[in-house]
């Protein structure tokens, strides 16, 4: 069993009867819906899932997990995720799989948030994974340039064919490499202020809970806020 399973088993467990629970993106993400769909399927927990993306709609669907839109729940009890780094002090990047906006939208309205990562996610500072900033189509050339002015190293991201890479939003996304974040809270103020962009992927004072993948098996943080 590889590092990403054997978290996603594990923060499967967390999953209570009865409970709204905000299903995350990405390779990591996928062994926990596995794993709750294989809960339904032989224990009979009942849960509804809410997704963070089209691509984990579907797969919660082939695993049997009943949905319901974000719009539809008063609340949700908790959310499992995976993330692109978490610093010493538990902030996090995400968006490396393009899903952050509605990452970032189930988190929030969450009463508990899971981040489930094997250990080469945890690093002393945020800054060597390119930080996610989603953006409007229109404008992003001056969004782009603002970046490149403030000497932040952004790039459009592309997909397979190499065209501008589409969120399920239907906006851009410009990857900054910035390399080290010194003061993710002071960025994440001046990034919600600028016009045109939609989301940023620092999510931060969330987690309340770190799984980690280790060789020695899975380690359960708690986070204090």
């Amino acid at each position: 069993m590889n590092l990403k399973e054997m978290v996603g088993n594990k923060a499967a467990e967390f999953v209570q009867d009865g409970t709204v629970v905000g299903l995350g993106t990405g390779s990591t993400a996928y062994y926990m819906i596995e794993a709750v769909g294989k809960r339904i399927n032989e224990e009979g927990l009942s849960i509804t899932g809410v997704t963070t993306s089209n691509r984990t709609a579907d797969h919660a669907k082939k695993v049997g997990i009943p949905l319901k839109n974000i719009n539809d729940v008063e609340k949700i009890d908790i959310t499992i995720d995976g993330a692109d780094e978490i610093s010493d002090d538990y902030q996090g990047t995400k968006g490396g799989g393009g899903a952050h906006l509605f990452e970032k939208m189930v988190a929030t309205h969450s009463d508990e948030v899971i981040w489930i990562v094997d250990d080469s996610k945890l690093v002393h500072k945020l800054g060597a994974f390119p930080l996610p900033i989603e953006v409007v189509t229109f404008g992003c050339q001056q969004v782009f340039r603002l970046f490149e002015e403030k000497n932040m190293k952004p790039s459009f991201r592309k997909d397979d064919k190499g065209d501008m890479y589409l969120t399920d939003s239907g906006n851009y996304i410009i990857d900054l490499h910035l390399e080290e974040i010194n003061k993710p809270h002071e960025l994440a103020t001046w990034l919600n202020a600028l016009t045109g962009v939609v989301e940023h992927g620092l999510f931060l004072d969330c987690v309340t809970k770190v799984i980690v993948g280790t060789e020695a098996g899975p380690e359960v943080k708690n986070v204090e806020r």
